[in-house]
């Protein structure tokens, strides 16, 4: 524990004095013994319990020690969360996350895992929404309403997400969000001039490899390094997973669909359907966030249940003055109490 104000623990020999009035008080009062005819009941009444006159003031000297205290504002080491603090989710909704081989879906697993984040984060953190497939768009713009952006999550599958995976372009426009969250400036996705200062996280799912996009990852990671931002990415699903593809009914058109199948298959260059772990596990290394691998929706929602609980926070100092002003009110009521109870039996 720590003390703002410590020179005002001289507070504190206030306490030598009301010990000393109290005992003055005390030796007077005997002077005036009462006179008792039969000492027999007066020991029967008063015999054994000599200690109990002290307890109430005992109980008023703790209180105002408890008090004294307060007045320094202590302040004790844990964890807190910035009111400032900003999380970017990025998700990758391209078409392969419609894929099956993480149950029930490649993206319903996301969802869920997501949700779980949201559950375990701070309640003044603010949270955004990033979808991305061939292009990356704005879901939520951070904000502190965590119910917007799980509905946003929910929605996520209404995102026309099909044609690639621009995992580059998805974290440079995520770095300007947060950066633009906690610096309430004007920025450009195109140049990153200020840092983050710890405040800003981005959590990144992908199922696919880089194959869209202007940027590439590193390069999109390497200014996710430069503002301080740490990204942590999950690769999420197996190699060799297929799903399929509908095209929705058009008059005079094509109605049915077909089956994607990576690496071999009818579409043996769409790569997109394997993740890509070695790209993900090098932008963490690069922005000081962390890798995870996550082959099934226990293991998304394992990874994100983990960051819910600890991104975002950091150790620093909670001030507990009115924690000692609460006790310092309890020792005081207890110490009337037991006054007044005890009142009736003095002589």
């Amino acid at each position: 524990m720590t003390l703002t104000s410590p020179y005002l623990l001289l507070s504190l020999l206030a306490l030598p004095l009301a010990a000393g009035i109290y005992l003055l008080a005390e030796r007077r009062r005997m002077r005036y013994a009462v006179r008792y005819t039969n000492v027999d009941v007066l020991a029967a009444v008063a015999g054994g319990r000599e200690w109990r006159r002290f307890v109430a003031p005992a109980l008023f000297v703790l209180a105002l020690a408890t008090l004294c205290v307060a007045v320094t504002r202590p302040r004790v080491s844990s964890i807190v969360t910035s009111d400032k603090a900003t999380v970017v989710l990025v998700l990758d909704v391209s078409g392969s996350m419609r894929s099956t081989d993480v149950k029930p879906s490649r993206l319903a697993a996301a969802q869920k895992a997501i949700h779980v984040f949201l559950a375990r984060a701070p309640k003044r953190l603010k949270v955004g929404l990033i979808l991305f497939a061939a292009e990356p768009e704005i879901s939520t713009p951070p904000t502190t309403d965590h119910k917007l952006v799980a509905e946003a999550v929910d929605a996520a599958g209404n995102f026309q997400g099909f044609g690639g995976t621009a995992i580059g372009d998805a974290i440079a426009l995520a770095v300007h969000v947060g950066l633009q969250s906690v610096n309430g400036q004007r920025q450009t996705a195109a140049v990153t001039t200020e840092r983050a200062n710890g405040l800003v996280s981005i959590l990144f799912l992908s199922d696919g490899r880089q194959n869209r996009g202007s940027l590439q990852p590193l390069q999109g990671a390497a200014r996710a390094r430069d503002a301080g931002i740490p990204i942590y990415t999950v690769a999420l699903g197996t190699n060799g997973a297929s799903f399929n593809f509908s095209i929705p009914s058009q008059p005079g058109g094509f109605n049915g669909g077909f089956t994607m199948i990576s690496p071999n298959g009818p579409f043996p260059n769409f790569a997109g359907l394997d993740p890509d772990p070695v790209t993900l596990r090098k932008i963490a290394k690069l922005t000081g966030g962390q890798f995870y691998r996550a082959k099934t929706a226990g293991a998304a929602e394992a990874a994100y249940r983990k960051l819910g609980s600890s991104i975002a926070r950091h150790r620093g100092t909670t001030e507990v003055t009115s924690d000692f002003l609460a006790g310092a009110l309890v020792l005081l009521v207890l110490g009337s109490g037991i006054s007044a109870l005890r009142a009736p039996r003095l002589p």
